[in-house]
């Protein structure tokens, strides 16, 4: 017994200065004299008395003095077993408070939850470490759990114990570096934090890493928070996405900011609520199918627009609670919206009151300051190889998806995560093998992937990933990162540097607005003009656009047209829609009187029709077998800057003919080889006065019997300057004929073309036609002499035949040729910087312009 009684007073001194790790072992009730009776045993500074009541028969015991600070204990002679209690506490001045005892509370925590946690799979770990509201023993409180496997001691601190860390000492689980604590009596919307003692004695004062709301900054204290009380109404959505297939639908996304998207006139943010009902009507009127957040996962810093978190659980409190963020996202689902969220895994800030050194030495980061430090933003990354640190990732993007409904994660810095050397070329640490690929990471990214989406069918994965890290965008059994979608930074970089060019300089240009064909389809992409393109003196998407004021937007709209027209889903930064004039600055709402202006009244007009034509058409976003959705016409026009190309409905083999012309001359009876005999109507047209152009439109244009472009058909348009146009054949079509004849005329540049598309295609899975198929099934038997003589012959004749097919052809466009060069029509070929060619001035030069031949298209 003494030897036991020298141990409880150690105990008691280790409790009195705040390093006791195991609470519970001396604090609450202890059987004693195997079961006789039972001893009770408080803790609570400032108190002179003290006494525990029974709950059930509001039976009171005094408690006594212990002879430390604060510490009282009392023998329970009539009752043997444990018992409900709460303790009636009163200071020297007489004021009296009275709560439940958390100590006589056994742990929450089953083996299985510690097991799982340790080896990094307990993927519902947001309903477990936090704080939350539970009911134990018939009594409401609230647990509070915290991952700290360094500290001595921990402690939650809040208004409910006058945030004083002798208090609330919490237990320490096993040996996973859990503590825990159940507080009976809490409220929502009490703050808290941590209390952390050090190996070294140091105190440190942490929020909670998985706490689900915040303080507004700058403060940042946690807040209790009810979790189970929101009543979802968009089951509808949520049913029908279990059986989504993203890749295989139409999505076009709009890029927002909710704290600069729109303000008050006072200056203040709009609310998730007042934002939700107003941004629906917006998104849905533009023909929007999906939003992106930007900023939403809690930040201190408003300057890093939402990509330095701190509160990996929690909607930001800028703008409202937990359950006013859920509202924002039901209200999107009711008006059949997606919502995709920013979410960063690739680093964290360093500010003290979170991740960092979190319990006295490197948890969430790594021990050598060179792997953990990150150059580029100076933040801290993520060690990755914790099983502990990935599942608090993994178990942030669930809590997302899940919690709140979110439709699908952009991951941010992806490319920073693959490689050990980003921003540090030459100065890092190789992995096991010597290479820079980061290899923890990569097993991250695939686990996240496939935990997300076994768990969350119907979501997308998104990676911003700028370099050329192959298959990220395939499934990990396919020997990828798996993600569903990439972020197209290639295309995006070649296409507005193509974009910033002046109209005359583009020719030597050419290649940067064709390459990005050549890899298409290597990867499920989304064509990007995000948020980071407008900032940081780049200039607004207007502003990047060459020439004088009318010029700029007739840029844009062949800019946002030529973006829709391109294979890939899409993605447009708010503001750029109505051309926004000034960067984007997040501490100042979008410059909406812009649209009194007729010229941005018809930018956003011209999306909002790219947008329902994009999400109407097939033929613009089934991904087919890649390039069975894609070809070109005419890929090589480098000198007047003209591209075409086919987008096609595998399914229903209806085909868009895009035309797009990227200067200033403009064209009349420009030739275009089409596949189909038929009547083609102009579906689009940048240049139809609604949208700020001179209304020179096409109408309904009839294909007629001229081979060109190596195609068998031909239509005649007129193609004004700086203009994309959308054609499709009218159903009731006279002829199809879907072979390629090869014209005199466009050989050199169609031959070219060809081998393009040919050397693009590249090895991704493969969907093999109805033909395929059946050819796979046929028996191939062994060819005899009279069966080898049958088919030479037969290869002979069909030679003749081909060789007179091909001729008449040549015949045809050697016609077409003489005929256009006798006549002296109009084509105009001017180069004029600004303003922009008129229909008048179309007229005048039509005069003037003599005996220019149409063979030179």
């Amino acid at each position: 017994m003494g030897n036991d009684n020298l141990l409880m007073e150690k105990q008691f001194e280790l409790l009195e200065q705040g390093t006791l790790a195991t609470p519970h072992s001396i604090l609450g009730p202890h059987l004693l004299n195997q079961g006789e009776k039972q001893i009770i045993r408080v803790f609570c500074p400032g108190a002179k008395q003290i006494v525990v009541v029974d709950l059930k028969d509001e039976k009171k015991y005094p408690l006594y003095f212990k002879g430390y600070q604060g510490l009282f204990e009392g023998v329970i002679e009539d009752k043997q077993e444990k018992f409900l209690y709460k303790l009636i506490c009163e200071d020297d001045e007489g004021h009296t408070w009275s709560y439940i005892d958390p100590y006589q509370f056994d742990s929450t925590f089953t083996e299985d939850d510690l097991y799982l946690f340790g080896i990094g799979k307990d993927y519902q770990v947001y309903d477990k470490l936090g704080a939350h509201f539970i009911k134990v023993n018939g009594v409401e409180g609230v647990r509070f759990a915290l991952w700290a496997p360094h500290a001595k001691r921990v402690s939650v601190i809040g208004d409910f114990n006058n945030w004083d860390g002798r208090r609330h000492p919490m237990r320490q689980i096993a040996n996973q570096g859990i503590w825990e604590l159940f507080v009976p009596g809490l409220a929502e919307g009490d703050f808290y934090k941590f209390e952390l003692r050090t190996k070294t004695g140091e105190l440190l004062y942490k929020t909670d890493p998985y706490a689900n709301y915040y303080e507004v900054r700058p403060n940042n204290a946690a807040v209790v928070y009810d979790m189970r009380k929101y009543k979802w109404k968009d089951t509808k959505w949520m049913n029908a996405r279990t059986k989504k297939a993203p890749y295989k639908e139409a999505i076009s996304i709009y890029e927002v900011h909710i704290g600069s998207w729109k303000k008050h006139d006072n200056g203040e943010f709009y609310t998730y609520r007042e934002a939700a009902d107003e941004l629906a009507r917006y998104v849905k009127e533009m023909g929007y199918t999906h939003v992106e957040l930007m900023g939403i996962v809690e930040h201190p810093f408003d300057g890093s627009w939402g990509y330095q978190v701190t509160g990996y659980f929690a909607p930001t409190s800028r703008y409202g609670s937990p359950d006013d963020f859920r509202y924002f996202v039901e209200t999107m689902h009711k008006n059949n919206i997606g919502v995709l969220l920013d979410w960063v895994p690739a680093h964290f800030p360093k500010d003290a009151f979170a991740l960092e050194k979190f319990d006295g030495e490197a948890l969430y980061e790594k021990a050598n300051e060179k792997e953990a430090w990150h150059p580029h933003w100076g933040t801290l990354i993520f060690d990755y190889g914790k099983p502990q640190v990935s599942l608090f990732l993994i178990g942030s993007a669930l809590s997302w998806l899940e919690r709140y409904h979110i439709d699908g994660l952009r991951v941010d810095a992806v490319a920073s995560m693959l490689y050990l050397d980003y921003g540090r070329e030459g100065d890092f640490i190789p992995n096991q093998y010597g290479g820079k690929e980061n290899l923890e990471a990569i097993a991250f990214l695939k686990q996240l992937n496939e935990v997300a989406y076994s768990k969350v069918p119907g979501i997308m994965m998104i990676a911003e990933e700028s370099t050329a890290w192959p298959k990220v965008s395939y499934a990990v059994s396919e020997g990828g990162l798996g993600f569903g979608f990439k972020w197209n930074m290639g295309w995006m970089n070649d296409f507005l540097s193509y974009m910033k060019t002046p109209p005359a300089d583009r020719t030597r240009e050419h290649g940067k607005i064709t390459f990005s064909l050549m890899y298409a389809f290597s990867e499920n992409f989304i064509q990007v003009l995000s948020h980071d393109e407008v900032v940081h003196g780049k200039a607004s998407m207007i502003y990047k656009m060459p020439g004088e004021r009318l010029e700029k937007f007739a840029h844009l709209r062949v800019a946002y047209g030529y973006m829709y027209a391109h294979p890939g889903k899409k993605m447009l930064f708010m503001g750029d829609e109505f051309a926004q004039t000034k960067e984007w600055n997040e501490a100042v709402a979008l410059d909406w009187d812009l649209l009194n202006d007729k010229e941005h009244q018809g930018i956003s007009a011209w999306v909002k029709a790219l947008n329902k034509l994009y999400t109407s058409e097939k033929a613009l976003w089934e991904t087919g077998n890649g390039y069975e959705n894609f070809e070109w016409i005419d890929c090589e026009n480098r000198e007047q800057s003209i591209i075409s190309f086919l987008r096609r409905n595998v399914e229903t083999g209806e085909e868009l003919v895009v035309v797009i012309n990227f200067k200033t001359a403009s064209y009349t009876d420009y030739r275009i080889g089409v596949p189909t005999l038929a009547n083609y109507e102009e579906l689009l047209s940048s240049d139809a006065a609604l949208y700020g152009g001179s209304n020179a439109l096409n109408g309904v244009v009839k294909a007629t019997e001229t081979g060109w472009h190596g195609r068998p058909y031909s239509i005649e348009i007129t193609i004004p300057p700086l203009s994309m146009m959308v054609f499709k054949a009218k159903k009731k079509s006279v002829k199809k004929n879907t072979k390629s004849v090869k014209s005199a005329t466009d050989k050199d540049m169609k031959e070219g073309a060809t081998e393009v598309v040919a050397n693009a295609i590249p090895a991704r899975k493969t969907i093999k036609s109805k033909k395929d198929k059946e050819i796979e099934k046929a028996v191939v038997l062994p060819k005899t002499k009279e069966t080898k003589a049958k088919d030479a012959k037969a290869k002979e004749t069909k030679s003749k035949e081909t060789k007179t097919k091909v001729t008449k052809s040549k015949e045809t466009e050697t016609k077409v040729k003489q005929q256009a060069s006798n006549k002296t029509e109009e084509i105009i070929v001017k180069e004029k910087a600004s303003p922009l060619v008129s229909t008048e001035e179309k007229k005048t030069a039509g005069k003037t312009k003599k005996n220019v031949s149409k063979a030179k298209k």
